[in-house]
This record gives structure tokens, sequence and C-alpha cells, in this order.
């Protein structure tokens, strides 16, 4: 049950994807944002009990209604499991930043793919030259990928829908709390940073691996190896280095930004990217979620016989 309800879950999110700005995730939003404003004093402990609040009504709800639909039918646990799968995936939440990106870049607009990319990391992007547009939006839909697909997939292949709806809202927590864009945490959000640490490590690891099976898989070894730890997130590193070796490609380095030059470590050391590595990068992924998928059959086929 567990490949049907991937196949399904997916087939559905691609067909009538849930945007960014949904009425769940402002919800949760409105709800996360009162929970800050009533318990940030400032303390960890503050932080460790919003947490908690912030997550486990929403997995005692799927959880019980996952107990509560095994006794009725295997139909209507399916639904139920397509139904939580759906809202946790992100697929078609960000891809359409990168093929806007890809089209802007192909009919030589420039300025609309630094619009596109401004909205998409919510950051001004009026200085990039098209290659870094294109390396931008490059990085960009691979991190994107790991958190709202491969990610997901992992807590819902050990833990079920329950699984895949603590990945995705620790992983909101995370970005909300955690300080994930400058580092700073603060002592109300170290708790969330290091939670979504911990849940995301083994698939963080995973999606990298898959991404030099389904690529250059030496080149993506020797810049897993060499080269992720001198990114300033490490665990991003890890991916984007491992994509880079993957894919033959220079990612990182150089941005020109409003503010000035930003100097970024190079990960790979491959060719410069263009427009054209941006359709390899989006086959790179899709390669590695068809191998998932096909592992996830395996697996289900032997508990089966």
């Amino acid at each position: 049950m567990t490949f049907l309800t991937l196949i399904l879950a997916l087939l559905l999110e691609q067909w009538r994807p849930l945007r960014t700005g949904n009425a769940l995730y402002a919800a949760f939003a409105r709800y996360v944002n009162q929970l800050a404003q009533s318990l940030n004093a400032g303390q960890h402990r503050d932080g460790v009990i919003a947490w908690t609040l912030a997550v486990l009504p929403a997995v005692l709800i799927v959880f019980i209604v996952h107990l509560l639909s095994r006794q009725l039918s295997w139909i209507v646990v399916l639904f139920w499991n397509v139904a939580v799968l759906y809202v946790a995936l992100g697929f078609r939440q960000f891809s359409h930043f990168y093929t806007d990106v890809a089209a802007a870049l192909r009919a030589g607009d420039v300025a609309r793919a630094r619009a596109v990319i401004a909205r998409w990391r919510g950051d001004t992007a009026g200085e990039l030259t098209p290659g870094e547009a294109a390396r931008v939006a490059i990085e960009l839909g691979l991190l994107r990928s790991h958190r709202h697909v491969f990610g997901v997939i992992v807590w819902f292949v050990l833990l079920g829908a329950a699984g895949a709806i603590i990945y995705r809202l620790a992983a909101l927590l995370h970005d909300r709390w955690g300080g994930a864009r400058d580092g700073d945490t603060g002592a109300f959000g170290q708790f969330a940073a290091r939670a979504f640490d911990l849940m995301d490590w083994l698939p963080l690891r995973m999606t990298a691996f898959s991404f030099a099976v389904a690529g250059d898989f030496m080149g993506a070894v020797e810049s897993w190896r060499s080269q992720a730890q001198t990114w300033r997130v490490r665990s991003q590193g890890i991916l984007l280095a491992s994509a880079a070796g993957a894919l033959g490609v220079k990612l990182g380095g150089v941005l020109h930004q409003d503010s000035g030059i930003e100097y970024r470590p190079q990960l790979g050391d491959g060719d410069e990217v263009d427009v054209d590595t941006m359709d390899a990068a989006a086959g790179l992924i899709w390669r590695a979620l068809v191998l998932w998928l096909f592992l996830v059959l395996l697996v289900t086929l032997a508990r089966a016989v």
C-alpha cells in the first residue's frame, strides 16, 4: 500500500497542487505565530513547549483518524494516507518558479528571471547575471526538492502518514523559528532548529546519495567528500556538492547582489551553469525520484511475498 499511496499522492499533487499560501498552511502559520507570541520568553524550554504544541495536535489527529479508518476498510486507509501525503508534499509549490526562471532565461528576459528568483527566495536578485540566475535556481530547486519531496517520502515510509506530517511541520518550524537564513536561532528557536536537523540527517544523505546514483557517481562522491564542509550550512553543502558532482557542473561561487558581491565556496569542478543545465538538474531530480519509487516497489513486493 505504501507504493500505491506514493504514486497516487504524487499524481494528485501534479494534477492539482497545493500552493504555498493555501488555507491549511495559512492556518498553521497563524497558530504558530500565536504560540510564539504567547510562549516566547527567550528561554530554550519555551521553544520546546511551543514546538510540541505546534506539532503534537496535528500528529495525533492524523494517527487517530488512521486507527479509526483501519476499522472500516483498507480503501479508507488508502484515501486517508493519500490525503495526508498530498498535504505534506510540495513538488509543485516550487516547480513553477523553476520553470518560470528557465522560460525567462531562454527568452533573454533576465529582468523577469531575477524577479521570479526574488519572489522565490524572498530576497533581492536584481544584479544576478544570466548564469548566476540559472545557478541560484538550480540550487533552490535541488534544496526544495529534498525538503518537499524526498524528506517527506523517507518519513512516510518509516512512520506512515504521521511521519510525513511530523517532518513537514518540523521543516516549517525550522524555517519560522530556527533562524535558518542567518543562522541566529536564539534560545527559543534552538529546539526547532535542532529537531529538524536530527530528523533530516538520514533523509538528506539518502537524497544526496540518490543524486550520485542518478548522475556521475564518482564525481558526486568526490565533491561530497571534499567540498560539502566548506558550505556555510553543511547539510545544504552535502546536497548541493553531491548534485554538482553528479551533474558535472559548478554550483556555489560568486553572486552579484544588490548589496555587493557575495563570495561563496565552489561546489563541483565541472562546467559553468547555463539555462540548459536547468533541464539537466530537473532530470536528475526526476531520475532520483524514479529510483526511490522503484526501491519502494521492490520492498512492497518483498513484503507481499
